[in-house]
C-alpha cells in the first residue's frame, strides 16, 4: 500500500483476484482468474501494464489461494480462497481512496462497488462512507480550480462544469446507495 493507506496498481489486481474468486460458486481454474481479471480491469483502464505485471502465481506463493486441484499454473489447478485470503480481501476492501482521479482509482472504485456485498454491514457503512468523502473532496478540488479560473478564455470552465455535474450525480449515487445500506 502507499503511504496514505490507499491501493497500489497490483494490489488493485490482487483485490480483483481474491474478490473474483469469492464470487464464484465453486473454485476457479488459474485460466478463468485470469481472464476475468484482465477482462474487468482492461474494461476500465483499458489495456496497462501497470495493472496486468501482477502474477496470479503469487497468490498461491503467498497463501492468499490454496489449489484444490493441481499443483499451479502449469497444470491450470483449480484455486480458492484460504482464510489468509479473505483476511487480505477485507483489507484491501477497506483501504482509502485517493481523492484525485484516475484510472486506478476508477478500477478501485469499481471493485469496492463490485465487491461490496462480500463484506460485513458495517464495513459497507464504512466503504459508503469513504466513496461519498472522496467524491466530496474531488468536486471541492474542481470547484476551486473552476473559480480560480472563472474569467478565463475559451471551454475550460464549461467542461470543469460538466464533471463537476458527473461528480455531483454520482455523490447523489452514493448517498442513495449509503442511505439503502442504513436500511438493511
Amino acid at each position: 500500500m502507499f503511504a496514505d493507506n490507499t491501493l497500489t496498481p497490483k494490489e488493485a489486481v490482487r483485490l480483483c483476484a481474491l474478490g473474483t474468486i469469492q464470487l464464484s460458486p465453486e473454485p476457479m481454474r488459474y485460466s478463468e482468474l485470469a481472464s476475468a481479471i484482465r477482462h474487468f480491469t482492461s474494461r476500465i483502464t483499458g489495456p496497462s501494464l501497470d495493472i496486468m505485471g501482477t502474477s496470479i502465481e503469487l497468490l498461491r506463493y503467498e497463501g492468499l489461494v490454496e489449489a484444490v486441484d493441481g499443483v499451479g499454473m502449469e497444470d491450470d489447478a483449480k484455486l480458492t480462497l484460504s482464510d489468509a485470503g479473505r483476511e487480505e480481501f477485507r483489507t484491501l476492501m477497506t483501504a482509502r481512496l485517493r481523492a484525485a482521479g484516475s484510472d486506478v482509482n476508477k478500477l478501485i472504485t469499481t471493485l469496492k462497488l463490485r465487491f461490496l456485498h462480500l463484506l460485513a454491514k458495517s464495513d459497507q457503512r464504512l466503504q459508503a462512507e469513504i466513496l461519498i468523502e472522496t467524491c466530496e473532496t474531488e468536486i471541492a478540488r474542481l470547484e476551486d480550480l473552476q473559480d480560480h479560473h472563472r474569467q478565463d478564455p475559451g471551454f475550460l470552465n464549461e467542461w470543469l462544469e460538466h464533471d463537476i455535474g458527473q461528480l455531483e450525480r454520482h455523490l447523489d449515487w452514493l448517498n442513495t446507495m449509503r442511505d439503502r445500506l442504513d436500511d438493511d
